[in-house]
Order: C-alpha cells, then structure tokens, then sequence
C-alpha cells in the first residue's frame, strides 16, 4: 500500500557551469543560498527562498555537454520515520529498484532510490535540528524512532553550526526580508 504522507519538497538539477546557474537562481530569481559544500565528490549549492525550506532547489555540477542527464533527484517529504519505512518496505519489494540507501543528513532523515528507469526519489522529514549541508551518514531504519533521534543528535550536536532548527528558520527569515 503507497505511503499516505508525501508532499513535493525539492527537486535536484545536475548542472553544467555551477557558478553561473547559482548566479542565475539568485541575481536573477532572487533566491539565497543557503548551504555549499561537496556532496559525493561534486560541488553542490542549497538554494531557498522559504524560511521554512533550507531548500527548494539543489544544484548539483558534474552534467557532461553530451549527456541528458538533468535531475539529480526528486524530493518528497513524508509525514514521520514510520511512512519512510513503509516506503524502504515497498520498494525493497520491487525487483526494478535499485540503489536503496537510507542517509542520516542531520537536518533530515532520508531514503534514497532508483525508479524503474533510474531517475533518483529521495524521501525524507525534517529532523529538529540544522546543521550545515552537504552531510552524509548512514542511518538505520530499523532502530526505534527515539535510537535514531538520539544516533543523530550525538554526531551533529557538536558541530559549529548545529542549532535548532528553528533558530536556523528564523535567522533565515531575517536574511530574506533584509534583501
């Protein structure tokens, strides 16, 4: 049965110049930037015009002049650690998906996968806290809710820029109305 709690978050665009899309998506659209770093071996950006999203588009560099290879993933955000589950249960099921990997990112807890034809789902929640992005630590799905709140907390919660995230929600709420 399909999960009940999953709502489009963000979407992942593999790009060819990084700096002139970021360029783009903030002179032109006025987004900020939220986070930066490598993710995977590839320069990434974080970009957001929503304090209540640290992002609605991620620009990922490494997409080849010849290759049509565009999204880097497609997000949704699910209701709570059981839908997340739920999902890793049904597509465990389903002999054409592939690359199954639960990720620990600090600021969300995540699923990531291959549909049918390869394109990249990633389906997350927010956890309560932020912590600078890109982040990548395993995370495992079959520990309670409370083990895994607590897995996290101890690898993020000495980090320079660990805060709630509703500090970091409002702090960016300030960036956007003094722009």
């Amino acid at each position: 049965m399909p999960p009940k709690n999953l709502d489009f978050s963000h979407l992942g665009i593999f790009v060819k110049n990084l700096e002139r899309m970021r360029e783009f998506y903030t002179e032109t659209l006025g987004f900020k930037v939220t986070d930066e770093g490598i993710a995977r071996g590839r320069p990434i950006v974080f970009l957001s015009r929503n304090p209540e999203e640290h992002h609605q588009i991620v620009l990922v560099e490494g997409r080849d002049d010849d290759e049509n290879l565009v999204i880097n993933q497609i997000s949704l955000r699910a209701g709570n650690l059981d839908d997340l589950r739920d999902v890793k249960s049904a597509v465990e099921s389903q002999n054409d998906i592939t690359n199954i990997d639960p990720v620990d990112h600090g600021s969300a807890w995540s699923l990531y996968f291959r549909d049918p034809e390869g394109n990249r789902i990633e389906i997350f929640i927010d956890t309560p806290w932020y912590v600078a992005q890109p982040r990548v630590d395993p995370l495992d799905l079959a520990k309670t809710d409370d083990e895994i709140a607590a897995a996290t907390l101890a690898l993020i919660e000495g980090e320079p820029t660990f805060k709630p995230a509703a500090d970091w929600k409002q702090e960016f709420r300030s960036r956007l109305d003094a722009a």
